[in-house]
């Protein structure tokens, strides 16, 4: 069996990883551009929406008195994009050579508001909900033309790589179960893919539906 490559450790605040052929870099969000980010959410939809990564974050009456600016107003102000001094930020950005390619959403899991109430996280769980020390990827988006190169596989490495330098204990993902030959539209697979979060060295918690895994990496032994 082909022993995976480490991935790279983050020194200071800005980190980089690159595939076999040195095409593709990871950067935090605070260390590319707002303009950057916007080119990879494009008309990426969550459920029929534009999201902008606020699902989760917003109480139901509140997500549905906002509108697109507006999610893009938060996310803007969350990432902090375009200040590289920021000591905070909320996803990583992958560039293929100089090109904004992808996006992944991560920070402490108690931020993410309607996480605490998921029946699909916590079924056969009695934990902390408010425990800042365990951190969530809530999601993925890569721009057409620059999937099925692994640049999931590389920004959920990236993830656990980065939420470990951030003082976090444990890791968590909540992905779709994939199955070869079978698609599925991105609006569902912004959560991730299972094999993703397997290569990245993530077990199984729980599999509370025939579609979507628990899955965690502890960083505590």
């Amino acid at each position: 069996m082909k022993k995976r490559e480490s991935t790279p450790e983050i020194e200071g605040s800005f980190f980089e990883e690159y595939d076999m052929e040195k095409k593709l870099r990871i950067v935090p969000a605070n260390e590319a551009s707002w303009e950057h980010l916007e080119l990879i959410l494009g008309e990426a939809r969550c459920h029929g929406e534009k999201c902008y990564c606020q699902r989760f974050k917003l109480p139901n009456p509140r997500w549905r008195e906002t509108d697109d600016d507006e999610r893009a107003f938060l996310l803007k102000l969350q990432t902090n994009c375009g200040n590289s001094a920021s000591t905070t930020t909320s996803g990583l950005i992958a560039f293929w050579e100089e090109e904004p390619v992808g996006w992944c959403a991560l920070e402490p899991r108690n931020v993410y508001i309607k996480l605490r109430t998921s029946r699909v996280i916590w079924a056969e769980r009695n934990e902390d909900k408010n425990d800042d020390k365990v951190w969530a990827v809530t999601c993925f988006i890569v721009r057409n033309g620059f999937r099925k190169r692994g640049i999931t596989y590389a920004l959920t490495r990236a993830a656990v790589n980065y939420a470990k330098k951030r003082g976090a204990h444990a890791l968590e993902g909540y992905p779709m179960i994939t199955e070869a030959g079978k698609d599925i539209t991105w609006g569902e697979l912004h959560v991730g893919a299972h094999k993703a979060f397997i290569a990245a060295g993530f077990h199984e918690i729980t599999e509370p539906t025939k579609r979507r895994k628990v899955m965690r990496v502890d960083f505590l032994k």
